[in-house]
Parts: C-alpha cells; structure tokens; sequence
C-alpha cells in the first residue's frame, strides 16, 4: 500500500466510522452522575445523550482516543510551517480551536 493509499484509505474508514457513530454537534452540558454530561445536537435540533447511544459511539470515542493528540499535533505544526495553510488544515484546526479548554 502506497502512503497516498494508506491516507486515503485511513480517511475512508474513519468518515464510515463517524457515518455509524451517533451523529450532531457533541458538546458537554451539565453532570450525569457526577462526570460531564455529553449532548448529541443533530441538524434536525433534536438532541441525544451520548452515553444512552453508547455501542453507537464507542468506536468513535476509541478511534479518536489521546493517542491521536501527538501524531494530529505533528500534522498541524507541519501544515504551520510548510509556507501557505492548506485549507483543510484550517478546517481541522479551526474545529479544534473551538472546542479544546
């Protein structure tokens, strides 16, 4: 497998991943038994509590798990200093930006 294959087919799998994960707007409101709360809020502005939509979203929440912080970090700091940003970088970093502490 070529690296463009590999890129491609990683970005595949993951947008399949996110097509079977519970879908909307993440974000945390309030506690559920004493740890935050996280709210699904689809497009259609109904809402879903993440953790009642549990088998959807564990897949999700593993793929994505602390072990991508270092190599999404490495991409954004290259993507920094290779002259202009390509705009995807921006997308990703922009969504992050607005949503990390």
């Amino acid at each position: 497998m070529t690296d463009a294959e590999l890129l491609r087919s990683v970005a595949d799998r993951l947008e399949g991943l996110a097509a079977r994960t519970t879908a909307g707007d993440w974000r945390p409101a309030g506690l559920l038994a004493s740890r935050p709360e996280v709210v699904a809020h689809g497009p259609d502005g109904g809402t879903e509590h993440v953790a009642e939509a549990r088998a959807a979203s564990a897949c999700w929440i593993t793929a994505l798990s602390p072990a991508l912080a270092a190599p999404l970090a490495a991409w954004l700091r290259a993507a920094a200093a290779d002259g202009p940003v390509h705009p995807t970088a921006l997308d990703v970093a922009r969504v992050l930006a607005a949503r990390l502490p």
